[in-house]
Parts: C-alpha cells; structure tokens; sequence
C-alpha cells in the first residue's frame, strides 16, 4: 500500500535487518514498524536504538493489538504515532504524512 501512494520503501523481517540496512547507510525519512516483530527485538526497542542513531528520525507505530509496548500506564508515550490494525489506504497515507509532518 505505502509505495502505491509514491513512497519509496525498504521492507525487513526484523529488527536485527533493519539496523543493518542503517549501518549500511542507506537514507530514510520514517520508521514505520509494527510493534510486535520476529526475533529478539520489539518495535519499540528497534525505534529507540533508530532514534539513538539518528536523532530527529520520524516514527510511526502499527499494531493489532491494544495494549502493546508502546502504551505507558495505559496510555501511549508522548510523541508517539500509532496506526491501529486493520487501516484502510486513506488512513495510512494520513498518517504517514502526519508523521512526515509532525515537529
């Protein structure tokens, strides 16, 4: 769906395959990750080590579920971008956007 609105994209199967393609150091504007993802690494634990290395990168979560890694106490951490499952095309370019957009 992301790249039929004009993205460009790099799909990986986990979080160990995301931090190698930015050791690579290929250039990407946004993280969109689903919370929970194969492996030893949560969604959550991937962005804050993306942001470690390169503060200032934009965030956008997804998840099926309610209540993930992402919510503190019930609530989502500030600054936090969550997309809920199942999303329409609509609500995806929205939101990329917000987040493209977001301070």
């Amino acid at each position: 769906q992301i790249q039929s609105l004009g993205y460009q994209t790099i799909s990986v199967a986990s979080g160990a395959e995301a931090l190698a393609v930015l050791e690579r150091g290929e250039s990407f504007d946004l993280l969109f990750t689903d919370v929970i993802m194969p492996g030893s690494m949560n969604g959550r634990e991937l962005a804050e080590e993306v942001v470690k290395r390169r503060p200032g990168m934009k965030v956008l979560f997804t998840s099926g579920y309610t209540e993930d890694a992402i919510f503190h106490h019930g609530r989502l951490d500030p600054g936090v971008l969550l997309l809920a499952k199942p999303y329409s095309k609509a609500e995806i370019a929205r939101m990329i956007r917000h987040a493209l957009t977001a301070a």
